[in-house]
């Protein structure tokens, strides 16, 4: 799979991102989404790109069974270490591409199959997106996670780069949480090419809203206060128009699911 070019951020994704208050409330959010949507443990869950198990270790401890998949030595390394001891039997590691997870997990089909954070940093989504589609079972879930393409200027306007934010109005790129740039997708355009392999989109959020905003006008959110920020974010993920001007959305999608 050649260089692992995640080694360098590993440390910033877990100790830095993913541990501050904005990284909680990503971590509060997505979960309570995805219990909207399970089936009971102990189903199945696939993590596709899953880093250091920020999503999936809560639903293992939830009782889901987890597999999770990760290109990068380095990020599977510290998923080991943050596995907690009351998990460590309901979850399994992969190291594989997310775009050959069908082969890598041997063609099991499981009833959740999660993507949060990777589609952007892909020049083309199609053949991700197919292999996660391929991986669910029928009746299970899809979920994908990316950056909103409807909401580009929204963080360079709260960073006072106006002429930046003029320009994003008609771009699809932006600065992601590493520091990394990487591209933004529609709710659109992602729902129709889950539809192209069977899976239907059955509700879509948005993830970080108020934080983001506090974030890019320079105001550091207190710890003290995340429950607070969390339980805000999670009412303002489910409603329009706040949903609409996250900064990403979470996509959900069901196989075999009928259209309405």
């Amino acid at each position: 799979m050649g260089e692992d070019i995640w080694a360098g951020l590993a440390e910033q994704f877990v100790d830095g991102a993913y541990a501050s208050v904005k990284g909680q409330v990503r971590t509060y959010v997505l979960h309570r989404h995805l219990l909207d949507h399970l089936p009971p443990p102990p189903a199945a869950v696939l993590d596709v790109g899953g880093g250091a198990g920020h999503q999936s270790f809560p639903l293992a401890r939830a009782g889901y069974d987890v597999t999770l998949l990760d290109s990068s030595p380095a990020m599977l390394d510290r998923a080991r270490e943050r596995l907690p001891e009351e998990a460590r039997q309901r979850v399994t590691f992969v190291q594989a591409d997310g775009e050959h997870a069908d082969e890598a997990v041997e063609g099991r089909r499981f009833d959740a199959v999660l993507c949060h954070g990777v589609l952007g940093y892909l020049d083309r989504p199609e053949l991700m997106v197919e292999q996660l589609c391929r991986c669910v079972a029928e009746g299970g879930i899809v979920s994908i996670m990316t950056g909103n393409a409807a909401a580009t200027a929204v963080q360079p306007a709260l960073e006072r780069r106006w002429e930046d934010a003029l320009a994003a109005f008609d771009t699809r790129t932006g600065t992601g949480v590493l520091g990394v740039r990487a591209r933004a997708d529609t709710v659109d355009e992602v729902s129709a090419l889950l539809r192209g392999h069977g899976v239907e989109p059955v509700r879509w959020y948005g993830v970080w809203l108020f934080v983001d905003w506090l974030e890019f006008s320079g105001v550091e959110p207190d710890p003290a206060e995340a429950e607070r920020i969390a339980a805000v974010e999670l009412e303002a993920s489910r409603r329009d128009p706040y949903r609409q001007l996250s900064r990403v959305f979470h996509l959900v999608g069901r196989k075999g699911a009928v259209q309405r």
